[in-house]
């Protein structure tokens, strides 16, 4: 396959730079993959859709705050989107080492340092064999570092949507490019399609006798590398982290084995999901990565029913949806939700494919 083959065009003024007025607005197009329809629906609408006995599989990853804004030494500012930590480097209440992304005015070199708020200052400190800045934090004396950081963080929102350091969205972007459910630490950008849920749509949903069943994939840096091989194949996604519970594999193999369907919000947790199931269709507890890269021919044996937002173009996620629905499929609802005027990425619109 080639890479042309999961591109199209997208007028810029359809990418969402906010996310709706109230959470679980948003517009929803239902794809039905046997009968090739399309609906349009509001998100809130979505219980509509599923039955008594199935399942729900949501993603509870909770997002770092870890975008950081400061200034270089010589005065020019700095942008650092932590990584990853160095575990068992550094004394953590008041110093931590991270592998980081850094951009600034004029060029970067090792031993830089940078101030960020709360005097939380830093290092650069070369690199790794990955391409990413070693960054050496550290705190105010009896301090605890992290609560500086979680203070002073940004959310790591992607680079199409436009803040330019504007501290002004913070508070709301920390709270809304978060899941209502998230819970376990660790991702540096959000399982967006679990965005659209509300409190009382789910509430709504577990009325309806559909089990709730939470995985956790720590959605890492390969989010942000764009596929550069021309045939697909040859490209590889960097492994992420993720933990299927042994409680929540039973609710999922017991909802599938009596009939019910297996829903996965987001491409995150299909990816957990397929990395996790045998050739029955039973899935296993697990603890570690994955760097399942889904494409069309995949034959999916844990999921049946698909929630998603809408895609950037030439897109691993791009890439496992039109796996699960069918390019054609895929290529001409884009084009509908285009000529509709859905608001598309991280805060827009969802997809609900059947």
């Amino acid at each position: 396959m080639r890479l042309g083959d999961f591109d199209y065009s997208l007028p810029p003024a359809l990418i969402a730079q906010h996310p709706p007025d109230r959470r679980g607005s948003s517009r929803l197009l239902v794809l039905d993959r046997k009968a090739g329809s399309r609906a349009h629906r509001s998100f809130q609408d979505i219980p509509e859709y599923l039955n008594p006995g199935d399942v729900l599989v949501v993603n509870d990853t909770r997002v770092l705050p870890a975008r950081l804004i400061g200034r270089k030494e010589s005065g020019g500012k700095i942008e650092v989107l932590l990584v990853r930590k160095r575990e068992g480097v550094g004394a953590e209440h008041h110093s931590q080492e991270w592998e980081c992304l850094a951009q600034a005015s004029g060029k970067l070199r090792d031993r830089t340092r940078v101030f960020f708020e709360e005097a939380v200052e830093g290092e650069l400190r070369g690199r790794t064999p990955e391409g990413l800045w070693r960054l050496s934090l550290s705190g105010r004396r009896g301090e605890d570092l992290n609560l500086s950081l979680r203070q002073i963080g940004f959310a790591p929102l992607p680079p199409y949507i436009h803040r330019n350091g504007d501290g002004a969205m913070r508070a709301k972007d920390r709270e809304r490019y978060q899941t209502v459910y998230a819970q376990k630490e660790g991702a540096i950008a959000a399982p967006t399609a679990g965005l659209h849920f509300t409190e009382k749509i789910l509430e709504e949903i577990r009325g309806k006798g559909v089990r709730v069943a939470f995985l956790t994939l720590h959605v890492g840096m390969g989010t942000f590398l764009p596929v550069k091989n021309e045939e697909v194949e040859e490209h590889r996604l960097q492994p992420e982290s993720f933990e299927l519970s042994s409680g929540a594999a039973d609710d999922i193999n017991q909802a599938r084995k009596a009939g019910g369907r297996v829903w996965a919000v987001g491409t995150t947790v299909t990816r957990a999901l397929e990395s996790s199931v045998d050739e029955n269709g039973e899935v296993h507890p697990q603890d570690g990565k994955t760097g399942l890269f889904i494409l069309p021919g995949h034959r999916f044996r844990a999921v049946d029913a698909l929630v998603t937002n809408f895609h950037l173009p030439r897109s691993t996620l791009l890439m496992l949806v039109a796996a699960f629905a069918g390019r054609e499929l895929i290529r001409s609802a884009y084009e509908e939700a285009v000529q509709q005027g859905y608001r598309f990425y991280s805060y827009g619109d969802a997809m609900l494919i059947l």
